[in-house]
């Protein structure tokens, strides 16, 4: 199979190689997709740069999406020919979705509606279930005011959507270039954190309550904020990032006046209910159309380098794709 590969950590253009390897054959419980999207999400590129290699050689990436074109023992036979989405391809695992092929444990190839295409499905994996684990984890927010920051990115375009179809009003912080889209998803208001003082606005906005709830994927910016006493008593943070790899400093005080909830997740870690849950509410979203989707560039897979400094420049606007052929 045609595949691509680093065996050690560096720039994209200095460790990527693409060629041909052995095609994996699925073991117990197992199927093989033949791929026909990668997903590029910024935590492959991390990975790609300073996370040790866990086996000699390492096949990127960890969604995907293709058809399922053979089972390993212990999975209905009657799976052979579905079309699938896959996550956590790459995840304590050597070989993602870069490749032609992948072998995974049956519960890891999901279905993927009818209408839903193969670059759509390579995005489903990173950026739409954080997405959706982090609204399910803000609880019941019909007629509630949330902040989505970074609104205009991968995750939070699906948050926003998800947030609103839930009955919540959204606000949202986004950079210029990125604002229409976040009011595509269906923002009700867009602030600029580059040109505006968001605790201002956003205390404006919320007639100095504040919002009751973050979906945040920056907490070391976010942290300010807080201090700023952006959130209603009792509110929640849910978060799923940071910019900033080492300690951010907790505002105690804001957080305990105030009873604040702070919540974090790793999309990969997800424990199995909630994921199983996740999937299932996903699928529906999927299945009723109620999600806009947003490719921001497809790759072949030769032009793997050029699609992780896409990612690592951070100014696509949109999920990065790469169409495995």
């Amino acid at each position: 199979m045609k595949a691509a590969w680093y065996e050690k950590n560096g720039p994209a253009r200095a460790v990527l190689e693409v060629g041909e390897m052995e095609t994996p054959e699925p073991g117990p419980g197992e199927v093989r997709v033949r791929l026909y999207a990668s997903g590029v999400n910024p935590s492959d590129v991390k990975s790609r740069r300073n996370r040790t290699p866990i086996a000699p050689r390492i096949i990127p990436h960890s969604d995907g999406a293709g058809e399922i074109d053979a089972v390993g023992r212990e999975v209905p036979h009657g799976r052979v020919g579905e079309r699938v989405w896959v996550w956590n391809g790459q995840w304590k695992r050597p070989f993602g979705t870069a490749a032609q092929f992948i072998c995974v444990p049956a519960a890891q190839a999901v279905p993927l509606p009818a209408g839903i295409d193969y670059a759509t499905g390579a995005c489903l994996g990173i950026p739409a279930l954080t997405a959706i684990h982090a609204v399910r984890q803000m609880g019941a927010i019909g007629g509630r005011t949330l902040l989505v920051t970074g609104a205009g990115s991968c995750v939070a375009y699906y948050a926003v959507q998800m947030a609103k179809a839930a009955g919540a009003r959204v606000l949202g912080t986004a950079s210029a270039p990125r604002a229409a889209l976040a009011r595509e998803a269906g923002a009700d208001f867009v602030i600029d954190y580059k040109a505006k003082d968001v605790a201002r606005v956003v205390k404006d906005l919320t007639r100095g309550k504040g919002v009751d709830g973050i979906i945040d994927m920056d907490f070391s910016s976010t942290t300010s904020l807080l201090r700023e006493g952006i959130v209603a008593p009792h509110g929640r943070i849910v978060c799923y990032g940071s910019n900033v790899a080492g300690d951010s400093p907790l505002p105690f005080p804001a957080m305990l006046w105030n009873s604040l909830t702070l919540q974090f997740f790793l999309v990969y870690e997800l424990l199995p209910g909630e994921r199983s849950e996740a999937i299932a509410q996903l699928t529906q979203m999927l299945k009723d159309g109620a999600l806009r989707h947003m490719v921001g560039a497809r790759f072949r897979l030769e032009e793997i380098a050029e699609a992780h400094e896409a990612v690592e420049e951070g100014a696509m606007l949109g999920n990065v794709v790469i169409d495995v052929v």
